[in-house]
């Protein structure tokens, strides 16, 4: 049974191919058209679906689409309703947009695939709908290495639920309870992303990253005022602080007045008040996962849980849950936001329309490291390069690595690109920039010189798995970046006194650890562990780096600069090699230094993109 699975026309657009039981091919729609969160029916990521099957449109027996439309729209006018007269502006620009394009969902979906068709596509037998949690829930469960675990999916809003609870058994998945919108901790993440200036769908993860500057200081007022959180991790949010229902920003002048502050321009400063906003979201949101982790724990005695929804991408609040020891055994889907539902919605179609056995996966999972996007061969790098105008050298594997390794410990900073593309929003060593993490300047320079971002951003060490109890105070799998940790106390340098005093982001200059490049403010580190079963190319390069300089990890962060999608072909990793610091760029097996490029073949791409 060959089943295509589409999410489309929110944000991060995508389609993924379930060959049988094998997750073929899955890839995001903007790494093709290199627009951000791209939400445009996923025609580019259908063909190569298709194309790396083998297949085309015909072949296919059904696609399966990550949510119901219909139940969106019920939602929409149910809350303008509710919250009538209130609202109105809103509802006036919202619903033109509906009735011309997202109510016909279903239409529009089989009119594309049919136009895709030679010999006729039946969107009345073949078009599936699943529910937008229960793609999620299918993406975590079906392809984890369980073979029962209880679900936990976690976003800012599907049809109705914003946080879902199911069980997972066999090749059985059921949804057994639901908190419905609007009460959301991911769109309570969402407002304080907004407060905070950052963009709301994409710059959470910067709150995220800048909470480790910040006290929780406001913490208890959140949960006094903002949300009510039971015992059972069950919450309901304060609307009236709000303005999501019925306006067009996420939080209104209630909010502002509470904290004290007004809310912060995008080009204003951070100050110590933001660092501290950041810090309380991220302290509230963790207290909510932590107590619908124990609560489930207890009432279903059901030892592993698996993770999806946006939420699920809070690398932070999943490390406190494995390390709290609740669960034996925590999988969280790598692609856990839309994206992901393409999986999921392909697995529940499998599964639950049509009842096929289920066989747990081997290994770490079925998702294959995530590695599911396309591949070049060397011939067609080495032809994409030279079209370029980039001068390169084909190396043997050894000297590919000899040399990388050799880049890394004198400090350059590398584009480094392998294999299939990662599906999700991780770089995962196929689309990476790498550098040594002994280095107390590469966080500095890879934000600044090379990535065009944020001072604070932290960066993820990629570790080799046999050596990941050693450096970090985690010894587990975390082959997805999903898992933040603390780096191993011997490894640590004490600040001193005066050093504790600098104000939040100074303190990142001052080196926490033999690692300093990837150990946050507070001694933290969002880990990757590598693997050589899922990439053995990476791996081999990360034992060479260790066997010329002790050290089994290196700087992972995406291949791309602020604002742009991670780069593809070998053509994109060259603008990006060229528009940027990046001083090597290695490609398959051509390698590439920026002294021996033509100059005039530099690129101004510090503003080419759209800030995240």
């Amino acid at each position: 049974m060959k089943i295509l699975g589409l999410s489309a026309f929110y944000h991060d657009s995508a389609a993924a191919l379930l060959v049988d039981d094998r997750i073929v091919a899955a890839a995001q729609e903007e790494r093709f058209t290199r627009k951000k969160h791209d939400s445009a029916f996923p025609t580019h990521s259908i063909n190569y679906c298709l194309e790396e099957a083998g297949l085309t449109i015909d072949d296919i027996d059904h696609v399966a689409f990550y949510d119901k439309p219909f139940l969106k729209f019920e939602r929409l006018l149910e809350t303008y309703v509710a919250f009538a007269p209130r609202g109105f502006r809103s509802f006036r620009m919202a619903i033109p947009v509906w009735l011309r394009e997202k109510l016909f969902q279903k239409d529009l979906l089989g009119t594309e695939l049919k136009e895709m068709a030679n010999n006729g596509f039946d969107p009345a037998e073949q078009l599936l709908f699943s529910e937008h949690h229960l793609s999620h829930a299918a993406s975590a469960f079906y392809p984890s290495p369980f073979e029962e675990a209880i679900v936990l999916t976690m976003d800012g809003v599907g049809e109705w639920a914003t946080t879902s609870v199911a069980h997972g058994k066999g090749n059985k998945l059921e949804v057994l309870r639901e908190i419905h919108f609007p009460h959301s901790i991911g769109l309570l993440y969402s407002a304080a992303t907004y407060y905070t200036g950052f963009k709301v769908n994409s710059g959470e993860y910067k709150v995220m990253g800048l909470a480790p500057y910040g006290e929780p200081r406001f913490k208890d007022l959140m949960m006094e005022h903002l949300i009510d959180v039971k015992e059972d991790g069950s919450f309901r949010l304060d609307q009236s602080y709000f303005d999501y229902c019925t306006g067009l920003t996420m939080t209104n002048d209630k909010f502002a007045k509470l904290f004290g502050e007004p809310v912060r321009d995008a080009d204003e400063p951070l100050t110590q008040f933001h660092m501290d906003i950041a810090a309380s979201v991220q302290a509230v949101t963790e207290e909510i996962v932590l107590r619908l982790a124990r609560s489930l724990r207890k009432e279903f005695g059901i030892p592993n849980l698996c993770l999806a929804g946006g939420v699920a991408l809070n690398c932070v609040a999943n490390g406190k849950v494995v390390l709290a020891d609740i669960f034996d055994r925590v999988w969280i889907q790598p692609a856990a936001g839309d994206a992901g539902g393409a999986v999921g919605a392909a697995l529940a179609t499998r599964y639950l329309n049509f009842g096929k056995e289920r066989t747990v996966p081997n290994g770490l999972d079925a998702m294959a490291g995530s590695y599911l996007g396309p591949e070049y061969s060397q011939e067609e790098i080495e032809k994409q390069l030279t079209e370029a105008g980039g001068v390169f050298t084909t190396l043997s594997d050894d000297d590919l690595y000899d040399q990388t390794a050799k880049a890394l410990a004198d400090e350059k900073a590398i584009g480094w690109m392998q294999g299939r593309m990662e599906f999700g929003p991780r770089a995962l060593g196929n689309r990476s920039i790498i550098g040594d993490p002994r280095s107390p300047a590469m966080q500095k320079t890879l934000n600044l010189r090379v990535k065009y971002r944020e001072s604070f951003r932290p960066f993820a060490p990629s570790v080799l798995r046999e050596d990941v109890g050693d450096w970090f105070e985690l010894d587990d799998d975390s082959p997805y970046m999903l898992l933040v940790a603390g780096v191993k106390e011997s490894r640590r340098k004490a600040m001193t006194a005066e050093e504790e005093n600098l104000f939040g982001i100074e303190k990142l200059n001052v080196p926490r650890s033999d690692l300093p490049a990837i150990t946050h403010v507070d001694y933290s580190a969002r880990i990757q562990t590598v693997h050589k079963e899922s990439n053995p190319r990476y791996h081999a390069l990360i034992s060479e780096f260790k066997k010329q300089t002790g050290c089994p990890v290196v700087v992972n962060t995406s291949f791309n600069v602020r604002g742009e999608p991670i780069v593809n072909t070998p053509h994109d990793a060259f603008r990006c090699f060229m528009g940027s610091d990046i001083e090597v760029l290695v490609i398959g097996n051509a390698f590439l230094r920026k002294e021996d490029q033509d100059p005039a073949l530099a690129l101004d791409y510090k503003n080419a993109f759209e800030l995240d």
